[in-house]
Order: structure tokens, then sequence, then C-alpha cells
């Protein structure tokens, strides 16, 4: 009698049905995923159209011109460094912290000239801070 040898079968895995099911799953995420445009951010600064200034000479103003050169009161200042900054708008402000400061920059001066103002100031103790805006042409 003669045996066959049993014959062995190539193992193989089928990756039909593995394909089947992670293209089930993409097809399922991207109909349940909403596309929203928040990848950008769009700003839209308000003018400032509040209530008249009140005339007070015991404000101290700070001007900030383009160049980021200061003036505190009309006088301008020799250098920009924060130390005569400092200097001058206590020399201005006579000890009194309670007063109105100010703070009127040009619309193209640097922000960091603007917050050398704020920061100066704070140190200070000024907590009456204002920023003077214009109103715009053509609104009343």
């Amino acid at each position: 009698m003669k045996f066959r040898k049993p014959q062995v079968e190539e193992i193989s895995i089928n990756l039909t049905p593995m394909i089947d099911c992670l293209l089930f799953l993409v097809v399922f995420l991207l109909v349940s995923t909403s596309f929203n445009k928040y990848s950008r951010l769009n700003l839209v600064l308000p003018q400032a159209t509040g209530v008249p200034e009140v005339k007070r000479p015991q404000k101290i103003e700070v001007g900030v011109d383009a160049k980021g050169a200061y003036t505190v009161n009309g006088k301008p200042l020799v250098t920009d460094s924060e130390d005569e900054l400092r200097t001058a708008i206590d020399t201005a402000s006579h000890g009194d912290r309670t007063r109105p400061l100010v703070i009127a920059a040009d619309g193209r001066a640097s922000h960091q000239s603007v917050v050398r103002v704020m920061d100066v100031s704070g140190k200070l103790g000024f907590v009456n801070l204002n920023i003077s805006t214009r109103i715009p042409m053509g609104s009343k």
C-alpha cells in the first residue's frame, strides 16, 4: 500500500476583509467630520466714539510719535530710555499718582513703545491710565 504524503497548504493572509474595514472607517470619518474655516483669525478693530474728553489741567500726557520718541506734557525727551521716561513722568506728577495719565500714541508707533509707557506708569503706581483716540470722520 502506498501512502501519499500529505500536502502542506501554503499559509497566506487574506487582506481583503481588513482593507474593506479600513475603507469603511475612512468613509465613516469623512462623512461624520465637519469642516469649519477657523484656521484664520479675522480681526475688525473698533473705532472709539466715546465721550469727549473733559479738560483737566492736572492730567499728565505722554506722547509717542511714529519713530518711538516720547514727549511728557509737550516736552520732548532726549533719549527713548525707560529711565528717562520714568524720571519725566515722576517729575510731571509731583508725586501725585491719582492724576490721570493719558497716552497719546501715533497710529504708526510701535506696540513696544506704547507698552513701555504703560509699564513705566504701572511701576510708578498710576492706576488711572487712558489712551487717547480720535473720533473717525463722518460720525458723531
